[in-house]
């Protein structure tokens, strides 16, 4: 079900095609775009230049576009959330899912998340232009 101000064409498109389970990458600008995910995932470039559009900026939409059920971050070499993550957490801090709870936050490291985007309920690859290193979020849909 989509919800809000979102306004791209094709994200609202590949959003809409997607249900209950469904599993959106928002990516950053170092992420292997074209083989990071199933061959059958559609895939929205917003890597315009350097730094636009941010992953933070995408989520903030997303999270007002979609019930988001669970977000799956790539932690870092440390097994910690790098700063972006952060960030978009304290940002959605007050986001609910359609079911009225918190967001379910959890980080896998790099190469379990490589293989979770590779599984085929990956519907969507949204490239940001997010610069940062292990910017990266796997998003589930939920239901009102």
């Amino acid at each position: 079900m989509i919800k809000g101000p979102l306004l791209h064409p094709p994200l609202l498109h590949a959003l809409a095609s997607a249900g209950h389970g469904a599993r959106v990458l928002v990516a950053d600008a170092l992420y292997p775009h074209s083989t990071g995910a199933p061959p059958s995932a559609s895939r929205v470039y917003l890597n315009l230049c350097e730094g636009m559009v941010p992953a933070l900026s995408v989520m903030e939409a997303l999270a007002q576009a979609v019930f988001i059920e669970q977000v799956t971050y790539m932690a870092n070499a440390e097994g910690d959330a790098a700063e972006c993550v952060l960030e978009c957490q304290q940002r959605l801090a007050g986001h609910r899912h359609g079911g009225g709870q918190q967001l379910d936050w959890s980080g896998l490291d790099r190469w379990a998340f490589y293989d979770a985007c590779q599984r085929p309920d990956v519907c969507l690859v949204v490239a940001t232009g997010e610069c940062r290193p292990y910017s990266n979020f796997l998003l589930t849909i939920g239901v009102p």
